[in-house]
């Protein structure tokens, strides 16, 4: 049971936060930039894992004092992950590359942490993706089954901002191509929907 809480959070984690957003975006830019790029990482990672705890914590106490929300959470959380996954198919059908930048002079240290962290805080989807989302399907875990489902999910967002900050370079001329924008967010299309019906299952 443990192992399967922890591969749900692994992958809702995952399905979640491989997508287009201005937080990865910066990150992208701040890496094939080379500026900053172990600070930018730290801060991502960290911003997450403390909303992903906050959340599993919040909403797992919630659900066992009031169960009769469990129906309704359900029900939230699989119309959110319909609404993702519709996001991202739109996505795939109209593929975008992203802007990168690189041709403007180097930002000082504080202004490139003071931006990536309000690209990691100031956006409502995180709160969405992390506190909501993640909290509630996190609180419904039996046992310890919340704990590891939390770590899946933390352990999916180090392996992803770790990944795209250092692997940027190599990601360059992959990316420049608009098909590989589709062929991902199609995958996390897919993955969304199934997360959505497995709720009820």
């Amino acid at each position: 049971m443990e192992a399967t809480a922890f591969l749900k959070g692994m992958g809702l984690g995952g399905g979640l936060i491989v997508a287009i957003g201005s937080q990865n975006a910066y990150l992208l830019r701040q890496a094939l930039k080379r500026e900053y790029v172990l600070t930018c990482i730290a801060i991502c990672i960290v911003c997450d894992i403390a909303l992903i705890g906050a959340g599993v914590a919040g909403m797992g106490g919630l659900i066992s004092g009031a169960p009769a929300l469990l129906f309704w959470i359900k029900l939230a959380g699989a119309g959110f992950l319909f609404w993702y996954g519709l996001r991202a198919a739109r996505s795939a059908l109209n593929p975008g590359v992203m802007a990168t930048g690189g041709d403007k002079p180097a930002a000082s240290r504080y202004a490139v942490v003071a931006a990536m962290l309000a690209f990691s805080l100031l956006n409502p989807h995180v709160y969405l993706d992390t506190v909501v989302l993640l909290g509630s399907i996190g609180g419904q875990q039996i046992g310890d089954g919340r704990i590891y489902f939390a770590l899946g999910a933390m352990a999916a967002s180090i392996i992803w901002f770790s990944s795209l900050g250092l692997g940027a370079r190599f990601l360059i001329p992959i990316f420049a191509n608009p098909r590989a924008w589709q062929i991902l967010d199609g995958v996390i299309a897919v993955v969304m929907w199934a997360l959505a019906v497995t709720l009820f299952l």
